[in-house]
């Protein structure tokens, strides 16, 4: 039996623990973060790109440091909740930009987030490929907000990398993102945030445009070698879609855990010219997890109807004018048409509204600005 001095020094040691536990686990998960690229954020995953020499910047806390190794990222981003926000909770956007040079629309992207009625609800990433020069710098809502970024250029698998790598930080960083929406510097959006946010957090299913027996379909699927999609991707697996989508939070989540049909797109094409890994990965990997959970169509529309180099109609300054714009918002989306939705998914009953257009030069900042808010932002505008 412990004597009345043994059982009070047995007491005080018993209440110690848990303290001495606190100052042992706050000592392994503090530290300061200098990457190359961080991003700014409260989450316990977010890095801020400080000087980890200068003894003024502030402490950050973390759980581990943001892999810059893509398998070791996109595993660390599987593990996060698929499940969307608890009820009650804020949904957000997160606004994912995949650029290899500077924002030319930052100003008017700046505009669309400031009439959002709280900056809780939304989220911004940019991948930067490294080997670029960035001038005028990233700036307002962009600044801070680049993720750990590699090259990435087209006709290869690096553009589709590159969403992936967005996907997994977004994941990471906030587990209250619900909708992942990719951008190009050529993206503008067409509608008020106060319309897109409702748009977007109130579908049940994602927007990504997914089409089946498209012109040189074959050739695409062959482009790694006549064989080299199989057994994992077989032809009529394969689908062609656009690179800009907007996914909800599981369907993120089914990209950070793939490995079997990525290894298959990530490979070297032996025809650049049929090689489009950003157009046919997503769209072929959610059609064979979730079709029935997808909206087969891009919220973001492009004019194929004029195409230079395998690029689509580029809207030059003297073009943008309010009745432009408000044509691309009455355009009707284009559908998948293989059957995968169900009757009550036909053509003949959807009509989501575009948000965002493409592609724009950067001389139509102007005129896009000059009717912000007469036009772009007014969602009254053009109706009777």
């Amino acid at each position: 039996m412990l004597s009345p001095t043994s059982f009070t020094l047995f007491c005080v040691l018993l209440l110690c623990l848990p303290v001495a536990f606190i100052f042992t686990v706050q000592r392994e998960i503090t530290a300061v973060v200098s990457p190359e690229f961080g991003f700014r954020s409260l989450s316990f995953f977010s890095l801020y790109p400080r000087n980890a020499h200068d003894a003024s910047s502030p402490v950050v806390r973390f759980r581990q440091p943001i892999p810059k190794d893509d398998e070791q990222l996109l595993a660390l981003a599987s593990r996060v909740n698929p499940n969307q926000p608890s009820p009650g909770s804020i949904r957000k956007l997160a606004f994912m930009f995949l650029t290899t040079a500077p924002l030319p629309f930052a100003p008017l992207w700046e505009t669309f987030f400031n009439g959002s009625s709280s900056k809780e609800l939304y989220n911004v990433y940019v991948h930067a490929d490294p080997t670029r020069e960035y001038d005028p710098p990233f700036s307002g809502v962009f600044e801070n907000r680049v993720v750990h970024s590699k090259p990435s250029e087209r006709n290869t698998p690096t553009l589709a990398a590159a969403a992936r790598r967005l996907i997994a930080h977004a994941l990471l960083d906030d587990p209250q993102n619900y909708m992942f929406a990719l951008f190009s510097p050529s993206c503008v959006p067409i509608r008020s945030f106060d319309f897109t946010y409702e748009t977007l957090v109130t579908s049940r299913r994602s927007f990504i445009e997914i089409l089946k027996d498209e012109p040189l379909q074959f050739e695409r699927w062959a482009a790694r070698g006549p064989l080299a999609m199989l057994p994992e991707v077989r032809f009529d697996d394969f689908r062609i879609g656009s690179q800009f989508w907007v996914l909800k939070r599981r369907h993120a989540h089914v990209v950070a855990r793939d490995r079997r049909i990525w290894e298959k797109f990530n490979m070297t094409c032996l025809w650049q010219g049929s090689c489009f890994p950003e157009e046919n990965y997503f769209p072929t990997l959610l059609n064979m997890r979730d079709p029935r959970g997808c909206v087969p169509a891009t919220l973001t529309h492009v004019d194929w109807t004029v195409s230079d180099g395998g690029h689509p109609r580029m809207y030059e300054a003297e073009e943008v004018v309010p009745e432009l714009i408000l044509r691309l918002r009455n355009t009707r989306p284009r559908y998948g048409d293989d059957g995968i939705n169900g009757s009550d998914w036909s053509v003949v009953e959807r009509s989501d509204p575009f948000l965002f257009a493409r592609k724009f030069s950067p001389e139509a900042l102007g005129p896009l600005m000059g009717m912000a808010r007469t036009v772009l932002f007014n969602d009254s505008a053009g109706t009777a």
